[in-house]
């Protein structure tokens, strides 16, 4: 009885280190894959000025600056607004001085690691700014945007698009197609502009289309709340979807292909002989100093799985809060408060994708990034922003159609999740049992197998199977943990 416990208690050993040694290769080959995505880099290692920490000279010139408001500046006159104004700026700025010296570098480097912290810190002003509205009434919330901006604080008057969908008008003065070609503005090449940064972004051809599908059935579905999304079939589906939209994904996949294929060699600019090789590199310096290819791999465990679709999710929701909020807070489409909210989230949105995938795919990754978490909540607060000074237009009931159709979606989303990641598992995948009955490591979909992994964890089970048997060809460090038996 002893020596069959002692022979139970060795295979169970045997078998935890067994997983243990295969937990750690699965995860030292999602390291390497990790690595595989990123371009090879050749730098120099020249630390010009440029580079160099510059904490205590930022430092010094805000305190003169702060000491000639204090002690020599003198006629600033009267006005309340104005001096609130500048106090405000001057609190922003040298919150943004201390994190560009401070905060910690994110991803990129290029033009300078400096520009990425001030990004940052222009979010968190953002967030701040955010949080300070959503503790107002919307009556004062309207006269705060109205005090940043006097021309603000009056109502809107929504445009719709759709009042004669007829693409084809024969006997209109301006031409038949004239309906088409007076939407082809300003705003088709802002949606091509805007899909290509999001390729950019987001790295993934299939996905950047199923964003832009969504988004198109969003504004369909959203008509009644907002005349805004009221637009011809045409507009949707031929200028939007199939030209300014994938226009500009295929643009940006074609960027990424030159991306992912081109060399990074960097030199420093005083290393360099020619004069025109001195102006190349300056501009640059302007490009990225290395690159990583996103193999998003959704379906390759249910937590990959949610975490794409959580940011697709963020994606569109981020999309539509751009238009609540101007109609709630009566913000103009062209004033630069839009503008500027879109220069903050475009750049912050690279950064945070980009920390979110290495999270995802790094094993040794085990904190969510710093641009991830601010622009997560930026979101969140624009969300409960809108639904806190206009609730009744956000749960405004969908027509009958339009309900049932996204249940469906959302059933059909679900049964398939259960199916990929529970029932599919377990009856229609076959995993290579490990001591005759598979482990709760082989039988999960998080650890699925690679074909080259595969052999050589036969190959493994065999040998500790073999060397059971017989006690031979057994590795050191198994052998020493077997019994000894008196023998």
């Amino acid at each position: 009885m002893n020596r069959r416990k002692k022979n139970r208690e060795s295979d169970d050993s045997l078998n935890y280190e067994s997983e243990s040694r295969q937990r750690f290769e699965d995860s030292d080959d999602r390291t390497s894959h990790f690595s595989s995505l990123q371009t090879h880099v050749y730098d120099d290692g020249t630390n010009t000025y440029f580079w160099r920490a510059h904490s205590i000279t930022v430092l010094c010139l805000m305190i003169i600056s702060l000491v000639y408001v204090a002690l020599v500046e003198t006629d600033t006159g009267n006005d309340t607004n104005f001096h609130v104004k500048r106090g405000i700026v001057a609190c922003v700025v040298i919150f943004c001085l201390w994190g560009m010296t401070q905060a910690k570098d994110g991803p990129f480097q290029r033009p300078h690691p400096a520009v990425w912290r001030l990004v940052l810190c222009l979010c968190v002003v953002y967030e701040l700014l955010l949080v300070f509205i959503l503790f107002q009434t919307i009556d004062d919330a309207r006269k705060f945007v109205g005090y940043l901006d006097p021309e603000l604080g009056k109502p809107l008057k929504e445009q719709t698009y759709a009042e004669d969908c007829r693409l084809y008008v024969p006997g209109h003065p301006d031409g038949p197609f004239a309906n088409f070609w007076i939407k082809m503005d300003f705003f088709v090449f802002s949606h091509l502009f805007g899909w290509f940064v999001k390729m950019i972004i987001v790295r993934d051809f299939w996905i950047c289309q199923l964003l832009s599908l969504g988004f198109e059935l969003l504004e369909y579905s959203l008509e009644h709340q907002l005349a805004n999304f009221a637009e011809c079939w045409w507009d949707h589906w031929l200028m939007d979807f199939l030209i300014c939209n994938s226009l500009g994904i295929i643009i940006g996949q074609m960027t990424l292909k030159y991306l992912n294929i081109k060399e990074y060699h960097w030199h420093g600019l005083w290393n360099i002989q020619s004069y025109r090789g001195k102006v190349m590199r300056v501009f640059q310096q302007f490009t990225p100093y290395s690159w990583t290819r996103f193999d998003w791999k959704p379906t390759k465990s249910l937590k990959r799985w949610l975490a794409v679709i959580g940011i697709m999710c963020m994606f569109e929701i981020a999309e539509l809060n751009t238009f609540y909020l101007k109609f709630i807070l009566w913000i103009p489409p062209p004033h630069f408060i839009n503008w500027g909210r879109m220069l903050i989230l475009g750049p912050a949105a690279v950064v945070a994708i980009r920390e979110t995938y290495q999270y995802l795919e790094d094993p040794t990754c085990k904190k969510f990034g710093q641009q991830s978490w601010i622009i997560s909540a930026m979101v969140v607060t624009e969300v409960l922003i809108v639904m806190k000074f206009d609730l009744p237009l956000v749960l405004q009931p969908f027509p009958t159609h339009i309900a049932l159709l996204w249940l469906i979606a959302f059933i059909c989303l679900v049964v398939w999740t259960i199916f990929q990641f529970y029932i599919r598992p377990q009856f229609f995948t076959q995993v290579p049992s490990h001591y005759g009955s598979p482990s709760k490591y082989e039988s999960s979909s998080k650890y699925e197998l690679s074909s080259n992994y595969k052999s050589r964890f036969n190959a493994k089970s065999e040998e500790y199977s073999h060397s059971i048997s017989n006690g031979t060809h057994q590795p050191y460090a198994l052998r020493a943990r077997r019994p000894i038996n008196g023998k």
